[in-house]
């Protein structure tokens, strides 16, 4: 009876831990209303872009750009290692410009003399550019694209630099002033989306209760690693945190863009929304800089643009890396997608290494899982002998129940035996779980036979079916069902129940749990084969 109910702890708390997560999505803590930020650019800058400047075409390995050249903002971005849909031959766009939807990384000099102050009569600058596409060329690690505008004396050569195999781009202004008075100029980055999604959008969600993607944005700081910030907060409440250190970012299932302005000098982290557009903003502004008469200097951040990959994210930013939603387990999740990486590496199969990796987790497990199932082997075992004394006793509770703990004592069993090692393991696998649902590694990598994805739930539902199956077999190998109606009911309709959720779940997921339930019916069977064979078995009836 114990394992049986450790059964259904077990799957309680999955299914519990998944509504919690999806709940917090949408409660958690708003943040302090302030003051709105003054933000001197135009709040429409990007449709206005679209027909006062020209469009020119930027390219390396991994990256296809559309700069305009009005404020010299990217407007359009694609992905060319990235597929927008499998197979489909299409490079995913990322960043868009469209009547209805726009999402771009705007960047410009604001401050008491910046060309993007609107305050001046200015609303943004026109830039110059010798091309109109620009191609990083075969054996050249690097690309520069130089944007000129030049105003009363003043040059400012705005510099998109990409670099081969990289999707963090260098954004660099050279202020050369050759005018009779200093400038004062303050360089910010932002990212400006359409809150609501066009009819035509291709989302990518996971899909199942609690694997939902999060869509918004999320900053870093001197005082926070890393917090999320939806477009829902961002209609509510402005964001204004100075920092000396940290970014902006706007993220969604496997992509993300963000801001990393230089981290040596104070700058503000903002946010706000138009009513006008329904678009949602986050962005930084740095400190002032002063460039005297007849001087040059530079300044500078970086753009990343790209996949949710989180070597190269961690080099571009502290903790930016943890724009990959790994949720609160984030700490044990992350080793273990290093480790299923580096299992890729040797087997060259994501599916393989998912397996292999299931193997050397529930090895590791081993002695807690091997306590758990001794004692439901144990009671499953004592069920005829337990049936005896409820069939000796069965009108006297209080004789079964103490006959039943010296039978406990005898044979050295521990009805709660089971719970304690569950509760360790939970964890790992809540991890687990987390990081398989949100590895962009995984998204259109082929498996063997007809999964050609593991991002993507199982076409014809043989992944979900089987395992359903195989935790059919894992709760018939268990003690006899409980005598109680209700719990009878919940554990006959729980594969039934958990085969239903994971028909949405990613294929990649859902082999994972094939393969640990596979190992769960093996070792059950060890455990059950050891213990007969050491004389725990049913005994006859005195």
């Amino acid at each position: 009876m114990a394992s049986q109910r450790n059964i259904l702890v077990i799957a309680l708390l999955f299914v519990s831990f998944l509504i919690w997560t999806a709940w917090q999505k949408d409660h958690e803590p708003k943040p302090v209303a302030t003051n709105q930020l003054t933000q001197q650019t135009s709040e429409d800058d990007s449709t206005d872009g679209l027909t006062l400047g020209q469009a020119i075409s930027v390219k390396s390995d991994v990256l296809s750009l559309t700069i305009n050249t009005y404020g010299g903002d990217v407007q359009s971005a694609q992905l060319l290692k990235y597929e927008q849909t499998l197979h489909s031959g299409t490079p995913f766009q990322l960043l868009v410009s469209r009547p209805d939807f726009v999402y771009v990384a705007e960047s410009g000099l604001t401050g008491k003399d910046g060309p993007d102050n609107a305050t001046q009569g200015v609303k943004r600058p026109v830039y110059q550019t010798a091309q109109s596409e620009y191609v990083l060329a075969d054996g050249e690690n690097e690309l520069r694209v130089p944007l000129t505008y030049e105003v009363n004396g003043v040059t400012y050569t705005k510099y998109y630099i990409l670099h081969r195999g990289s999707y963090a781009i260098d954004v660099q202004y050279d202020v050369n002033n050759q005018s009779d008075a200093p400038v004062e100029v303050a360089m910010y980055g932002q990212l400006k989306q359409t809150i609501e999604l066009p009819h035509d959008a291709v989302t990518e969600g996971g899909g199942g209760l609690g694997l939902s993607a999060f869509r918004g944005t999320a900053y870093s700081s001197s005082s926070t690693n890393y917090s999320k910030y939806s477009f829902d907060d961002i209609k509510d409440k402005t964001l204004s945190v100075d920092t000396q250190t940290g970014w902006v970012a706007m993220l969604q299932h496997y992509f993300a863009s963000a801001w990393v302005p230089t981290q040596d000098q104070n700058n503000l982290l903002y946010s706000r929304a138009t009513a006008k557009n329904s678009q949602a903003t986050i962005g930084f502004k740095g400190e002032t800089t002063v460039v005297q008469a007849g001087s040059k200097q530079s300044i500078g951040a970086k753009l990343w643009l790209g996949p949710e990959i989180q070597s190269q994210l961690k080099e571009t930013a502290n903790h930016l890396d943890l724009i990959v939603d790994y949720g609160w387990l984030w700490f044990l999740s992350q080793p273990l997608f290093y480790l299923l990486k580096f299992i890729q590496s040797f087997v060259g199969n994501w599916g393989l290494a998912i397996i292999v990796i299931t193997f050397i987790v529930r090895g590791i497990l081993f002695p807690l899982t091997r306590a758990q199932y001794r004692s439901m082997a144990k009671m499953k075992l004592l069920q005829p002998r337990l049936q005896a004394l409820k069939e000796r006793y069965g009108d006297d509770r209080q004789k079964m129940s103490m006959e039943t703990m010296a039978l406990y004592k005898q044979e050295k069993v521990n009805p709660l035996g089971g719970c304690l090692p569950l509760i360790i393991q939970m964890p790992i696998f809540l991890s687990l779980f987390y990081m398989l649902g949100n590895t962009v590694e995984l998204r259109h990598a082929p498996f063997a036979l007809w999964i050609y994805d593991l991002s993507a739930q199982d076409p014809y539902y043989i992944f979900p079916l089987l395992m359903g199956g195989t935790m059919f077999l894992i709760q018939k190998m268990s003690p006899t069902p409980v005598t109680d109606p209700l719990q009878q009911k919940l554990m006959t309709y729980m594969p039934l129940i958990f085969t239903v959720f994971f028909l949405w779940f990613p294929s990649g997921l859902v082999l994972y749990y094939i393969v640990s339930n596979l190992f769960t019916i093996a070792q059950q069977r060890i455990i059950y084969w050891e213990l007969e064979k050491k004389g725990l078995h049913e005994k006859k009836k005195k």
